[in-house]
């Protein structure tokens, strides 16, 4: 007991760690990212910790799994380093003692995973493609910030203002650059409002301004003066209903979807906490280093065949998207290949220590010796 609290908590700390660096890092990428796209105007600049604490959410499944093995493995690594497990095997101890403990350590992370993917991320991705959508799907005036140019949703204008009054639709000194079949217009105006047609479409109306409109190049540029000025700017009738994603689905609407999308998100979906499982298995035999040797190497392997494993479950998922193989005879062989694995890992350690075992090495002095007297004597 004494043994595996200390094994416990050790890989508790080793676990806190590792997690630490590897969220950090996706936090740092994330924040990348989102500052990226609000600077590029495809999201509102209030939405970006959300937008980062909503994808750090995606990213944790994976974190997870990783952490996990790489805990279990360098514990174990160590205690060979260390020559402690000389002294595990020469009292009698076989590795599979390990089993319990790594268990008992691993089964609250299996549980988070599979909640993680079961739940979290799909919720998690949901609101992020609410929040872009939301932002993508207002009028046009309301993306702009003073002081900057801005590319509408159609692409064929671009909109300046100067200030903005408060929180409402009125506009201070209006710069309006449209291109379409007529040529080029650019319209300056002291101030602008959104308004409702009766219909419900929108529309912005300008005031006090100039109209120029003609091709560039050409001489037959228009020029006229108005006090009021409408333009279209979008319809009423835009909603905020969400594009369907089918990361974003919920668990028991996933259930029931029979399409080969929604099948392959299902078995990603499954396969999260079965390969936290046996990731966490696998390291204990994987985990064998010459106390002599350095143990970077063996960590290099891990991260290979943590990340081989993982791009064979995304391989499996993509046949399934495609239609290429049926769900019921791809979730389970790449995972009961592994599980093989490790049975046989367990399998080779056990041979190797039953035969280089204190007494197995003793016995056989005993035999030597015990033969070599028998072929001396007359």
């Amino acid at each position: 007991m004494i043994f595996q609290r200390a094994l416990r908590r050790e890989m508790a700390s080793t676990a806190g760690a590792t997690f630490t660096v590897l969220f950090s890092i996706c936090v740092t990428w994330t924040l990348i990212t989102v500052l990226g796209m609000a600077a590029g105007g495809k999201v509102a600049s209030g939405d970006v910790v959300a937008l980062i604490a909503f994808a750090a959410l995606n990213y944790l499944p994976t974190i997870v799994i990783l952490t996990s093995f790489i805990s279990v493995l360098m514990v174990v690594t160590r205690t060979y380093r260390d020559s402690e497990m000389v002294v595990w095997f020469a009292s009698g101890l076989s590795l599979t003692r390990w089993i319990a403990p790594v268990l008992v350590f691993g089964l609250p992370l299996i549980l988070v995973t599979a909640g993680l993917s079961f739940v979290a991320t799909p919720w998690a991705k949901l609101k992020s493609l609410e929040y872009v959508e939301r932002f993508q799907k207002r009028e046009d005036l309301q993306k702009v910030s003073p002081g900057q140019f801005k590319e509408s949703t159609s692409t064929n204008r671009i909109f300046f203002v100067e200030g903005v009054e408060g929180k409402t639709s009125v506009v201070q000194n209006v710069f309006v650059n449209t291109v379409d079949e007529h040529g080029t217009a650019v319209i300056v105006a002291r101030e602008g409002v959104v308004s409702t047609g009766p219909k419900g479409e929108r529309y912005l109306v300008l005031k006090n301004g100039r109209r120029y409109q003609g091709m560039p190049g050409q001489s037959d540029f228009q020029t006229m003066e108005f006090e009021s000025y409408s333009m279209r700017v979008t319809n009423h009738n835009q909603d905020l209903e969400t594009e369907r994603n089918i990361a974003a689905v919920p668990i028991m609407d996933l259930l029931y979807d029979t399409t080969p999308v929604g099948r392959a998100e299902l078995l990603w979906r499954i396969s999260s906490p079965i390969t936290c499982l046996l990731l966490i298995l696998l390291a204990i035999p994987l985990g064998f280093v010459n106390p002599r040797a350095g143990s970077s190497a063996n960590l290099i392997i891990s991260l290979l065949i943590f990340f081989s494993y993982s791009n064979l479950v995304k391989l499996v998922e993509a046949n399934v998207k495609q239609g290429k193989s049926m769900f019921a005879l791809s979730w389970w062989p790449l995972h009961l290949a592994v599980a093989l694995l490790v049975f046989g890992l367990f399998a080779w350690r056990l041979n190797l220590n039953h035969r280089y075992h204190p007494l197995a090495l003793l016995a056989a002095l005993k035999r030597s010796r015990a033969a070599d007297k028998k072929a001396v004597s007359p």
